[in-house]
């Protein structure tokens, strides 16, 4: 019997990584603009900094982080978002002594025990956006404006919206009316919800049992207990966003996942992927840095589900075919694959995309090969073509072929094949 992938771990096969590289370009190319640097940071990190950042009454933390003792004995975890490792590494090499507002970027896997459906997997990637010094709200509405221009530029729509979680001054005040509101409804709560409105009340807010969220509908309002400065952050956030023209909602029944948002937090929506909707979110976490060991600074940073947005991709109209590019070469005969390899290799050499059959098949299939890849231009070399001196050179796009010497100068062949592909 043969081995499969783990249920939830994808491969992501050929024909579809050409999507996966358009993503992951646009994506470095516009966070680039805002002035972010790319960070790489490890898979598996030690437990102990996800239950400390992401909070240990979270479903992440209670039930989704693929974690396992080490050979000596260490709890290691799987990391299950990005944001904790990147201010890790943040606070490990005081990379807040190199400039004001330090920005990074990280893209790749993050892992997740959850139950697999479309636009949701164990191993799934996203693009994690971290902006760390600065506390302004400005900064709060560039960043939803950045992830939304990514969008923008793969050519896909989603709706914002926003909330603000208020801060440690304001929070008391609605967690004791929360608790209020969940005691009158205690005995038709969940046991998840049960458990948590007595550890960390905003908690219950992010149960995604529908009877729960019903009655949750009727709870009390955040945005109805910001003190001061929370309030007059979150008007400044909601200015700046009319201004630049990004249209949003606001929901005040957005909590998020975990438990390090202060202030502002927001996801952005689609209708087109069922039952999971949001393609990013993110949200302020302005003490985490210092829960970390670091410097009192603040923070703010969002993620974007990169598998969700290839799905989008690929529910809209199918694009036109990409343009032919690249050079095969049919070799048939021992001699002719020598001599074809040696062709391959120094046209390669000069940029130019070569592919070749190694199997010794004969034309017709060679022929298709080419088709399939994709290439501009087939060279055929037989017994014939090499006791003359030359090649076949044909044009899959028009049909015609000519005789090419294989004396002739390669770069004159390398810029040809290399300008059809342009």
């Amino acid at each position: 019997m043969h081995i499969t992938a783990i249920k939830g771990f994808k491969d992501i096969l050929p024909d579809e990584t050409a999507v996966w590289r358009r993503v992951e370009t646009v994506a470095r190319e516009v966070v680039g603009r805002f002035g972010f640097q790319e960070i790489r940071v490890p898979i598996m990190e030690k437990t102990a900094l996800f239950a400390r950042s992401i909070g240990e009454t979270t479903d992440i933390v209670e039930k989704e982080m693929y974690t396992f003792a080490d050979r000596n004995g260490e709890s290691l975890t799987l990391r299950p978002e990005g944001t904790a490792s990147v201010l890790r590494a943040f606070v490990e090499h005081a990379l807040h002594s190199q400039q004001p507002v330090c920005k990074l970027f990280t893209l790749g896997p993050m892992f997740r025990h959850e139950r697999p459906q479309k636009g949701r997997l164990r191993q799934f990637h996203q693009l994690s956006v971290e902006a760390l010094g600065a506390d302004q709200p400005e900064l709060d509405a560039e960043l939803m404006a950045m992830a939304a221009m990514v969008l923008d530029e793969l050519g896909l729509r989603a709706s914002l919206e926003i909330n603000s979680l208020g801060c440690p001054r304001c929070r008391p005040a609605f967690n004791r009316a929360l608790l209020a509101f969940l005691e009158n409804k205690r005995e038709a709560l969940c046991d998840d919800c049960q458990r948590r409105r007595l550890k960390n009340p905003l908690r219950v807010l992010d149960c995604k049992g529908s009877a729960c969220q019903a009655h949750y509908r009727q709870a009390p309002s955040i945005l109805d207990h910001l003190c001061p400065d929370c309030a007059r952050h979150f008007e400044r956030v909601r200015d700046c966003l009319a201004a630049m023209a990004i249209p949003f909602k606001v929901n005040h029944f957005m909590v998020r996942g975990l438990d390090y948002y202060t202030r502002t937090t927001f996801e952005l929506l689609t209708d087109t992927l069922g039952a999971q909707g949001a393609v990013g979110a993110g949200g302020r976490y302005d003490g985490l840095i210092k829960q970390l060991g670091g410097p009192e600074l603040p923070g703010i940073g969002f993620a974007l589900g990169l598998e969700r947005l290839v799905l989008m991709l690929g529910e809209r109209e199918a694009e036109p075919a990409p343009s032919l590019s690249g050079l095969f070469v049919a070799a048939l005969g021992e001699q002719a694959r020598g001599v074809g390899i040696g062709l391959a290799h120094r046209l390669r050499g000069q940029g130019v995309k070569v592919t070749t059959d190694y199997a010794g098949a004969s034309l017709k299939s060679q022929m298709k090969q080419a088709g399939r890849q994709g290439c501009r231009y087939v060279l055929i070399l037989g017994d014939e073509e090499l006791a003359k001196g030359e090649g076949l050179l044909r044009d899959m796009a028009s049909r015609e072929q000519e005789s090419f010497p294989l004396s002739a100068e390669l770069a004159v062949l390398a810029r040809r094949v290399r300008t059809a592909g342009e």
